[in-house]
């Protein structure tokens, strides 16, 4: 029995994991992409004139069923993959590429489509209906239904071959990442590094029946390695060794693909009568075209650099008094920006941890959700999981009403991709009366449990489950028709605003008393170190800025011009990044072979949008801090125009409606500590 191709008949509609076995995937896939075909031709061979209803909703509510094995296959794919699931991925995304070219390159539907949007005015639409009329318009026409046959052919090969090399690209970066690891077998190369680091490394060597300890380049053994470890010569190993994944001379090196896809998606632009990818890309996104990100990039840095450059000469100068170093190299970044941390602000990220153990965190971005969006969150054990960790929670609302289910999903494991990021099993909509509810999830990599300690959280770690929690929020609250226009299916550089804004409860005391409190004797955090967090959230947040603002430039750089004369990419990588270059250049590595938001996820040209949020995020946070943060008014209207809307209206609307007039950079570069 395939349980892809039957109806779930499980809690709330849940995906039954347990019961899907890999070799029902692909006939699943088939059946549901030739469902989903005879359902667009239904649409196209309709006798009846096109309306609203027949042709827009009907296109809206098609292929559901294939979305829905889509998210489930997808999802484990980037949290729980294997040779096999990797194997079926390959073989699947062709077929799902030619689905959509199929339907985007429709002659008849598009015909249908145009006949309703040139009607428009004169159908009384909603403000959402007309939002829905307008993108698939605007969809078909930007993927290509206004070219000639042999252009839309030559779309469909482009849109075929990418979503295969997207796939390579990512299976290179897990590859190596899985295939280093830093094996210590001295006590004396350990100097620095916090018994809970210890202590975990001890249990993975133990794990792999090995003696010492192994460090990995998963984000809680490479980060605190990076940060404590005295031993230099091991700092640089690991740094280099990350600094080159899918760029080494093996089977993962990533080179020719970053260079295939930057190509493909400039001949793609061509096609469709762009000057480049980012001028398509940037049509549907706040900012518009590559010069506003240009300028916007520019601007941040002329505020920026001279801060980091500051920065930077002072760390060097403290690394020399401490160490006699002569030059800072970027395995040295971290370390002694915690040790001039920690003599600045007395403020050791290892002090802090006692009080950030994972579950009381957890609950406390449920209280923060419940104090200002009347959320519950309750542990349920009777809703299927993709692996024993995963936890899964309804999610009511003060009447007992269902509004999602949570899945958190919180530890590294070798079969999922490092970072954390937000998804969902299921998105909102409603039909046939239904107000469907969405299921969602978070999936972080963060320190696991030891034998004797729980997982202890770094504050970084705590902001980055606030951030995904954020996401989470948008997607949860969603309350609209459309799945297409649900919950975080909004303008990219707009998507960031829910998730970066939660992070602002972190560094507020009155949020910090609900959930930080010490593992063991249950004493709350010490006010002094509240202080502390606080002085010390824009410590070094020159050179950190400036870092953002290179990743967006060589994401600019790659994807604003035409790539086609570009041949050596380190030596492109250097000329990108010589506006924003603090350290020295390494010469092994190369940051786009694993670049993975703009090559295998959703940020091709729009990894600006990340600090563009931060703008509205400190804007938004500020109407909070005037009010009170846990004021219910501005949560009322944050909720309403901003977290349920989904991509129903423009998103500046969207904000104006919600703090009453358009962002100001004010705040954020009070908050950066970057005004004068």
């Amino acid at each position: 029995m395939n349980m892809l191709l039957k109806s779930f008949d499980t809690t709330h509609d849940t995906s039954p994991f347990a019961k899907i076995k890999n070799e029902d995937y692909i006939p699943a896939f088939d059946a549901a992409i030739a469902d989903t075909k005879k359902e667009i031709d239904a649409i196209c061979e309709n006798p009846d004139p096109a309306t609203f209803e027949n042709s827009i909703e009907a296109l809206s509510f098609s292929g559901m069923h294939l979305d829905r094995i889509s998210n489930i296959f997808f999802n484990l794919h980037s949290a729980e993959t294997n040779d096999e699931l990797e194997k079926i991925a390959q073989e699947v995304a062709p077929k799902l590429a030619d689905l959509s070219s199929d339907i985007t390159l429709n002659e008849k539907l598009f015909e249908r489509i145009k006949a309703v949007y040139d009607r428009k005015a004169e159908l009384g639409l909603t403000q959402e209906q007309d939002t829905l009329l307008t993108k698939y318009y605007l969809d078909f026409v930007r993927n290509g239904a206004l070219l000639p046959l042999d252009k839309k052919e030559e779309l469909r090969k482009i849109d075929q071959e990418l979503s295969v090399l997207k796939l390579h690209y990512g299976e290179h970066v897990l590859a190596d990442s899985n295939a280093y690891q830093l094996h210590i077998s001295k006590q004396e190369d350990l100097a620095g590094l916090p018994e809970g680091i210890v202590e975990a490394a001890h249990e993975l060597a133990k794990e792999e029946g090995k003696e010492g300890w192994i460090f990995t380049l998963d984000y809680p053994s490479y980060i605190p390695f990076m940060t404590y470890a005295d031993n230099r010569a091991l700092r640089r190993e690991m740094a280099i060794a990350a600094g080159k994944k899918a760029y080494q001379n093996n089977e993962n090196n990533n080179t020719d693909i970053v260079l295939k896809i930057v190509n493909l998606r400039h001949q793609r632009a061509q096609i469709l009568g762009y000057a480049s990818h980012a001028h398509f890309i940037l049509e549907e996104r706040m900012a518009k075209d590559p010069e506003t990100v240009k300028s916007f990039l520019g601007d941040l840095l002329a505020k920026g650099k001279p801060a980091a450059l500051r920065e930077f000469d002072e760390l060097s100068a403290f690394a020399k008094e401490l160490d006699g170093l002569d030059q800072l190299e970027k395995w040295d970044g971290s370390y002694y920006s915690e040790k001039l941390k920690q003599q600045r602000f007395n403020l050791d990220d290892e002090k802090l941890k006692p009080y950030f153990k994972l579950d009381n965190v957890l609950n406390g971005v449920f209280d923060i959700a419940h104090r200002l969006f009347g959320l519950n969150f309750k542990e349920v054990g009777t809703i299927d999981k993709y692996h024993p960790e995963v936890q899964t929670f309804e999610v009511r609302d003060d009447h007992g009403g269902l509004v999602a289910i949570f899945y958190a999903d919180f530890f590294p494991r070798k079969g999922k991709r490092n970072g954390a990021w937000m998804t969902s099993f299921k998105p909102q909509y409603r039909l046939h009366g239904v107000n469907e509810r969405p299921h969602v999830s978070i999936v972080c990599n963060f320190s696991r449990p030891t034998p004797t300690k729980p997982s202890l959280l770094t504050f970084n770690e705590v902001t980055t489950l606030f951030h995904e929690f954020g996401h989470a929020l948008h997607g949860m609250l969603a309350d609209t028709t459309y799945p297409t226009l649900s919950g975080t299916s909004v303008y990219w550089d707009f998507v960031e605003l829910p998730s970066q804004i939660m992070e602002n409860w972190c560094y507020e005391e009155e949020a910090l008393k609900l959930f930080a409190k010490h593992y063991e004797t249950g004493e709350l955090i010490p006010m002094e170190y509240v202080e502390k967090i606080k002085e010390s959230a824009s410590f070094l947040e020159g050179l950190a800025t400036v870092r953002q603002i290179s990743f967006g430039m060589l994401d600019m750089g790659w994807h604003g011009q035409d790539p086609s004369a570009i041949k050596d990419l380190k030596a492109f990588e250097n000329e990108q990044f010589a506006p924003t270059q603090i350290y020295p250049d390494v010469q092994e590595n190369a940051m786009s072979p694993s670049f993975s938001h703009i090559f295998n996820g959703g940020y091709s040209s729009g990894y600006y949008s990340y600090k563009w949020a931060e703008v509205l995020d400190a804007d938004a946070f500020d109407y909070f801090k005037q009010e009170g943060i846990f004021n219910p008014e501005v949560a009322r209207k944050f909720k309403e125009n901003i977290l349920s809307k989904g991509g129903t209206v423009h998103p500046m609307e969207l904000y104006k409606a919600f703090r009453g007039q358009e962002p100001s950079v004010e705040p954020l570069l009070r908050r950066a500590g970057l005004l004068d």
